[in-house]
């Protein structure tokens, strides 16, 4: 045998033969069992990479960010347009502004239509109807210049007058009226003055959209 090879003779218990020499097949990387890792130099070749994938992102980034401040700077340009008028106020102050005279109108109205119960409630006691008869209760008189005038309120409440016109002179005759209804006995053309003045409508407040509606 040369001297490159030797044969050992074998032991008991341990195997195959064992031969000495060169191995028949080279390991490419020999990686130590114990020794330590060295992380620079596994991490080193991918810093560069890393390095580029970073600064495109925080270009990206910044490119989205200024396009988002544009965004809201238009849109706020158009919030202020649109609520600021002629005196440049912010929007909260033409809120306020609005809303006191919200209160303003509120309280006005309120006011308005206290007083116009208060005015509905007296316009109810003037006189609101009228009844007129024109006879002649003299045949010698020419004319029916005798007359009964009925006046009354919404109530129907308030008077007849009649008046008895003659050659030797003029009498009126006034007698009360309450609910419809006189306290004293009246005369065929008193009774038909009355009843004329009681068939008469009766005028009624107009609400504000008739009022608005009405011709000027």
């Amino acid at each position: 045998m040369g001297p490159s090879a030797m044969t050992l003779p074998p032991i008991a218990g341990k195997g195959p033969d064992a031969r000495l020499g060169q191995p028949a097949e080279r390991l490419l990387f020999a990686v130590p069992e114990d020794g330590p890792i060295d992380l620079n130099a596994t991490v080193a070749p991918y810093v560069g990479v890393a390095v580029v994938l970073l600064a495109i992102a925080v270009v990206v980034l910044l490119v989205v960010a200024v396009i988002q401040a544009r965004r809201i700077g238009r849109l706020g340009r158009r919030l202020d347009g649109l609520t600021r008028g002629v005196d440049g106020r912010s929007l909260e102050a033409v809120l306020d502004a609005h809303l006191d005279k919200v209160f303003t109108v509120a309280s006005e109205a309120d006011d308005l239509s206290a007083r116009s119960a208060v005015l509905e409630a007296n316009g109810r006691r003037a006189v609101q109807r009228m009844g007129l008869v024109r006879f002649n209760p003299f045949e010698e008189t020419g004319g029916n210049q005798s007359f009964a005038l009925a006046l009354t309120d919404a109530n129907g409440d308030g008077f007849v007058i009649s008046s008895l016109h003659a050659r030797a002179g003029t009498r009126l005759y006034a007698k009360s009226v309450v609910a419809g209804r006189s306290d004293a006995a009246l005369s065929a053309e008193e009774e038909e003055a009355l009843r004329l003045a009681l068939a008469a409508p009766v005028a009624r407040p107009s609400s504000g959209r008739e009022q608005a509606r009405a011709p000027v």
